[in-house]
């Protein structure tokens, strides 16, 4: 028998067979096929160039310097051995793994592993979003591992998470023995079925020959193309039988190999530099498909002058404390950033997907202009917003490109954007970014702008999700790509504080700070043992306010202030704080301390800072702040709020 391969696209091998039912093909998300609904959809002709890609980049170091197995060649192993000698061969050297009965073999396998550490997170979801944080602040792929059953179900939230941030996560679960499949055994979950629409690609390993090649296209898939999740499903006898492997097993993924793009045709490019030198009104839209193309982009910004709006994704691929930077625009974006949009003539949509949370109401958004969309992904051309170029390419080579074209004609002199840029600056002073001050107690946003200020904008920052996200994208002035992780499309609480964990593994010595509510902290706050077991640099910016402060905005906002559940809270002592987070950290052993006064913020958060390994600072906010600016969903920007709570005045 055969790896099982559970999504269409493409195969793994020709003698795969499947145990999974028969599911619609999923081709919205999926990298390896462009609908054919939608391909008829455009009037303008869509390009994808495609070509077969580099060698993973752990292939070109095996050519280079040989692996050294720790067995002797012809010598047989485990299973579970072939499979983490897989991952060293990989360059793997964390995993964020939790044992259980059906994933024993693979545990006892890594302490024979001279190279991979294993990070033990408190709950398997905890150990997936750690995988995300290591994922999203290297760029290399994250790795967790679960037992069969509740230990792969909680893997769920993060997949469906790195899913749709596009981050490459391997995850690998053990499964009951292949002759108990189907059978309800104890724990046996059919966890290929589940993620299938949450992942970019799973297998169900049948054969233990086959470990060598399905470790190997998973992180092929996993970071080609659109990155995203793989899942690798192992069977216990899998790992139990004895064999010895084959190294040298081909990439089997035909279909996938030639439907990734490459550069488009310079005709093509030569096209939009056209558009470009012909707006007068010319505006970037920046998304997490630029996390990669940084230096490019930046070049391009160089060239033309384009102002830029930034997605919550994209937060980082150009600074924010540029003087062309507009900061992020959608719900919670800057005035000006929307106005930019609004009022534009040309919008330059690179790596992005057009999200409702940046659009708002579709046929209103960037309705003035000539929409220009480049991506790596086909599945989005087209999807949310129909553009009038859409370009499916490698973002980075299609920038070096069009910087190319701009450098060798000399058309970078003949873009003149003075008046638009003041128009935009005009907008900036009237519009700032604000908010309410009280004269004792913290407001949240302050409380950012100071670990701004004391970090010099160079911590790498995670959070949860909600007031306090925004606030962290609104008021910290990310410099760099992978500096800012957050659950975007999934917007998943509890995210911060494992991201974090992952973020500290893999870049020792930076600052991470997990920017947390006290309702999204709470959810994974068991990973303050995973902290200080591993003595990780964390520290934790919690704003406490005692609520679900976003929910209760739009309590406020549209449900005239009526409280539902959204108190968090002992309503029998609402005077004090409950619960009490510095117990949780004692009860850890993590310094922790409560501020409570604006007057003594700033040397509160510098203790933080200067105090070695992890600590967590409880800083209590009040809970009727609002973020602001706001468009309401399906709004457009003439809907904007820039003030006041939306309370009943009684």
């Amino acid at each position: 028998m055969a790896a099982t391969s559970s999504t269409t696209p493409f195969s793994s091998s020709s003698s795969s067979s499947s145990y999974s039912k028969t599911f619609p093909t999923r081709i919205l998300r999926s990298t390896l096929l462009l609908s054919p609904t939608l391909a008829r959809a455009h009037p303008v002709p869509i390009t994808c160039s495609l070509s077969k890609p580099p060698a993973p980049a752990s292939a070109a170091a095996e050519a280079a310097e040989p692996f050294l197995s720790r067995f002797a060649a012809g010598e047989p192993r485990k299973g579970a051995d072939i499979l983490v000698e897989a991952l060293e061969r990989q360059g793997v050297t964390t995993v964020f793994a939790y044992p259980g009965g059906a994933s024993m073999e693979i545990h006892q396998a890594l302490t024979r592993s001279a190279s991979i550490r294993n990070v033990l997170p408190r709950h398997e979801q905890g150990g997936v979003f750690a995988a995300e944080g290591y994922a999203r602040s290297s760029g290399r792929p994250g790795v967790c591992i679960a037992t069969s059953g509740p230990g792969a179900t909680n893997l769920v939230s993060g997949l469906a998470d790195a899913m749709m941030d596009s981050v490459p996560v391997v995850a690998i679960t053990g499964q009951v023995p292949r002759r108990m499949i189907g059978t309800d055994a104890f724990q046996e979950t059919p966890i290929v079925e589940v993620t299938r629409s949450i992942t970019k690609h799973n297998y169900l390993v049948l054969d233990v020959d086959d470990i060598p090649r399905v470790v190997r296209e998973a992180f092929f898939v996993a970071t080609s193309g659109r990155p995203g999740p793989v899942l690798i499903d192992v069977p216990k006898d899998v790992q139990q039988h004895v064999a010895v492997p084959n190294w040298a097993q081909p990439i089997n993924l035909p279909g996938y190999h030639h439907r990734l793009p490459k550069l488009p045709s310079p005709a093509l490019l030569e096209h939009i530099v056209r558009l470009i030198t012909q707006a007068q009104k010319p505006v970037l839209y920046v998304g997490g498909g630029c996390l990669n193309s940084s230096p490019e982009l930046r070049r391009f910004v160089e060239l033309t002058g384009i102002p830029v709006a930034t997605t919550l994704m994209g937060l980082g691929a150009f600074p924010l404390s540029h003087q062309l930077s507009l900061q992020m625009l959608g719900m919670h974006g800057t005035v000006y950033a929307n106005y930019a949009v609004d009022n534009s003539d040309l919008l330059l949509a690179f790596g992005v997907r057009f999200d409702d949370r940046v659009t708002g109401k579709l046929e209103t958004f960037a309705s003035r202009a000539k929409i220009v969309h480049i991506d790596i992904d086909s599945a989005e051309i087209g999807k949310n917003k129909q553009a009038h170029v859409s370009v499916c390419a490698d973002l980075k080579l299609a920038l070096q490109g069009i910087n190319t074209i701009l450098e060798d004609k000399g058309l970078n002199d003949k873009i003149d954007l003075g008046a638009w840029r003041e128009e935009l600056n005009l907008q900036k002073r009237k519009f700032p970014l604000s908010y309410k001050t009280f004269k004792d107690a913290i407001s949240p946003q302050y409380a950012i702008e100071v670990l701004d200020e004391l970090t010099n904008g160079d911590a790498i920052v995670s959070t949860g999700v909600g007031q306090h996200q925004m606030w962290a994208a609104q008021f910290y002035k990310y410099k760099r790509p992978r500096q800012w992780l957050t659950s975007g499309g999934l917007g998943a609480m509890g995210f911060g504080l494992p991201a974090a964990i992952g973020a500290a593994v893999a870049n020792p010595g930076a600052v991470v700070v997990d920017i947390d509510g006290d309702g999204s902290f709470i959810m994974n706050v068991q990973e303050l043992a995973t902290i200080r077991v591993e003595n990780l640099p964390v520290k934790i910016l919690l704003l406490n306010n005692q609520h679900l402060g976003m929910v209760v905005q739009w309590e406020d906002r549209f449900y005239k202030s009526n409280r539902a559940h959204t108190y968090l809270g002992d309503p029998a002592r609402e005077t004090e704080i409950f619960p009490n987070m510095l117990k949780f950290a004692d009860a850890c052993g993590i310094p922790a301390a409560r501020v409570t006064k604006k007057e003594e913020l700033r040397a509160a958060i510098q203790r933080m800072l200067d105090t070695p390994g992890p600590y967590l600072l409880d800083v209590i906010v009040p809970h009727q702040e609002h973020v602001l600016p706001m468009i309401p969903s399906n709004g457009s920007f003439k809907d904007v709020i820039t003030e006041g709570d939306g309370r009943i005045k009684r």
